[in-house]
């Protein structure tokens, strides 16, 4: 569309395959480590932060380095569901037919787990995106899921991924249970104003594009209106590179931020 215009390969603030390049923020290394830990011990970690501060990015990212011979990982980003909609979207997730029931589900979700584990020696990894919105009645069966042997056994990782929100949830005295059970709980603190501008060079280079694009006063501008979202500072960038084609402009000001930003905000 643009790329032409300002020389670049691709655009690399669009998801493509191209762009799928790691940058490793502090909040990624974090999370990374805790998630190491977490595969290590078993058990349930809480991953929280708001919209766009790298959640899922960061759980796919650990995913990929799962060796499927040691780990089956089972990912859910439907949480707007009913209980035994979990439960069955669990269950495919670990390749078993369910049954109608949710007794019986429950149980061949359990034998699966244990059967993984002791025969085969792979641990099962549960990876729930958008866990604020679980029922309760979701939190509540995920701590009867993972009680193996009695609650002595740690046969599977639990994560659950979601806005702040999640935490104040899990706060609540109904939760209490569930929450004692929790081995990790990390907040993302998202994408710092040095770490923005470094992302923004970095995926300019990636593209083939060395020269200077945006002004070091829009640099500090975009940083200011992502707010520490990389999705909303890709969504601006993008747009800044738009406004700034149809422009006919060498370089990315201020004044085409704001217009780009409040674009945005209109949408």
């Amino acid at each position: 569309m643009y790329n032409s215009y300002w020389a670049m390969e691709y655009n690399p603030f669009k998801k493509n395959d191209k762009s799928d390049t790691t940058y490793k923020t502090l909040d990624f290394a974090n999370a990374i480590a805790r998630l190491e830990h977490l595969k290590k011990t078993g058990g349930i970690g809480i991953f929280t932060g708001l919209a766009g501060t790298g959640k899922t990015f960061a759980l796919r990212e650990f995913s990929k380095t799962l060796n499927s011979n040691l780990y089956k990982v089972v990912y859910i980003s439907l949480s707007t569901v009913t209980v035994l909609e979990f439960y069955k979207s669990l269950a495919y997730g670990l390749d078993l037919d369910p049954p109608n029931k949710k007794v019986d589900i429950f149980r061949v979700i359990q034998e699966r787990i244990v059967t993984l584990s002791k025969d085969k020696r792979i641990t099962t990894v549960v990876l729930v995106d958008e866990a604020n919105y679980l029922q309760t009645g979701i939190l509540n069966d995920i701590k009867l899921l993972l009680n193996f042997d009695m609650d002595s056994k740690d046969y599977a990782v639990f994560v659950l991924a979601g806005q702040p929100l999640l935490n104040n949830i899990l706060s609540k005295q109904v939760h209490e249970s569930l929450k004692q059970r929790i081995v990790i709980n990390y907040n993302f603190h998202g994408i710092t104003k040095e770490e923005a501008k470094d992302y923004i060079k970095t995926r300019f280079a990636l593209c083939g594009v060395h020269t200077e694009i945006i002004n070091e006063n829009a640099l500090e501008s975009i940083c200011l209106c992502s707010n520490g979202s990389i999705r909303k500072l890709n969504t601006l960038v993008d747009k800044c590179l738009l406004i700034g084609s149809m422009n006919k402009v060498n370089v990315i000001d201020t004044e085409i931020v704001m217009s780009a930003q409040n674009e945005i905000e209109l949408v």
